[in-house]
C-alpha cells in the first residue's frame, strides 16, 4: 500500500535531454522549407546553435501561441491533479515519441558553415517570433543563447527564380499592405545573397521594387518598413519587418550589448 501511495517525481532533466536528442538526430530536413528563420552563428558551433535555437523558439512560441493542454511542470493532469507513477511515465513516453509533424520547428540542413535555417509550423509567425525575442533582449540585455549571432525571419520561401519570387512577393505584399490601406509606407529592400550566382542584386531589387503597390516610396535613410530578402543557393525567402535598423539588424549580441551599456550608464548617473 505504501508503494502505491508514493508519487514519482518527474525527471525533467532526462525528459529535456531525450527531447533535445530526438530533435537533433531525427528532426532535421534535407531541404530548406519556409516559413522560417535564418540564423547565423559562430563557426564550428552549428550543431550547438540548433540545440539552443530549438529551446529558445519553443519557449518564446509557448508564450505567444500556447499549446492546448500544455502545463508548466509536466506532472499534473488537465484538471490539476497529481498524476500517478504510471501516468507520469506514460506522459513522458508519449512526449518523447511525439510525431515529428506535431513539432513546431524543424532544422533544415544547409550544409554551410555559420548558417542555420529553422522552419516554423503554423500558427508560429517567424516575424512575430523573432520580434518578440529581440524586444525581450532590448528590455533585459539577456540573449538566452551562446552561439547565435543574427536572426532573419522569412514569412515564406520559394525557388530563387524571378517568376517564383514575384508570386511570393505579391502574396506577402497583398497580405501586409491590405491591413493598412490608408497608410503610405517608406520602405527599403534589404537583400542578402549567399552561395548563389544566377541572380544579381540590381536585378532582384529592381524587380521587387516594381511589385510594391503604388503609393509607397523608397527611402534609403529613414524607411518605415524593411523588405528582407534572403537568397541562399536555390532558395529565396522574403519578409516585411519594422525597426530593423533600430534593433541592430536583429543581431542579438549587438542588441544585448547596447542594452547593457544603457543600463550601466543609468547606474553611473
Amino acid at each position: 500500500m505504501a508503494e502505491n501511495s508514493l508519487k514519482r517525481k518527474p525527471d525533467n532533466n532526462n525528459h529535456e535531454r531525450a527531447q533535445k536528442k530526438k530533435r537533433l538526430e531525427g528532426g532535421s530536413r534535407r531541404f530548406i522549407d519556409g516559413p522560417g528563420v535564418w540564423i547565423t552563428c559562430v563557426k564550428g558551433k552549428e550543431r550547438q546553435t540548433v540545440g539552443e535555437i530549438y529551446d529558445l523558439f519553443d519557449s518564446v512560441a509557448s508564450e505567444i501561441w500556447p499549446v492546448e493542454g500544455e502545463d508548466e511542470d509536466g506532472a499534473a493532469g488537465s484538471d490539476g491533479e497529481e498524476l500517478s507513477l504510471e501516468a507520469q511515465i506514460a506522459k513522458e513516453v508519449s512526449e518523447i515519441k511525439k510525431p515529428r509533424s506535431e513539432q513546431r520547428f524543424a532544422n533544415c540542413l544547409t550544409d554551410t558553415q555559420c548558417v542555420v535555417f529553422m522552419s516554423c509550423k503554423p500558427p508560429v509567425d517567424p516575424v512575430e517570433l523573432v520580434m518578440k525575442y529581440i524586444q525581450n533582449i532590448q528590455e533585459t540585455g539577456v540573449t538566452r543563447t551562446r552561439h547565435t549571432q543574427r536572426l532573419v525571419p522569412v514569412s515564406d520561401t520559394c525557388t530563387a527564380t524571378i517568376p517564383d519570387i514575384k508570386a511570393l512577393c505579391l502574396k506577402l505584399f497583398e497580405k501586409f499592405f491590405s491591413k493598412e490601406k490608408d497608410t503610405k509606407f517608406k520602405y527599403k529592400i534589404e537583400l542578402r545573397i549567399r552561395n548563389h550566382t544566377t541572380l544579381t542584386r540590381p536585378i532582384v531589387i529592381q524587380h521587387i521594387a516594381s511589385w510594391v503597390p503604388e503609393g509607397h516610396t523608397v527611402s534609403l535613410d529613414n524607411p518605415d518598413i524593411f523588405i528582407l530578402v534572403e537568397i541562399f543557393k536555390s532558395i529565396c525567402g522574403v519578409s516585411i519587418v519594422r525597426d530593423y535598423y533600430k534593433l541592430s539588424k536583429f543581431n542579438v549580441l549587438e542588441v544585448a550589448n547596447a542594452t547593457r551599456k544603457q543600463q550601466s550608464e543609468s547606474v553611473a548617473e
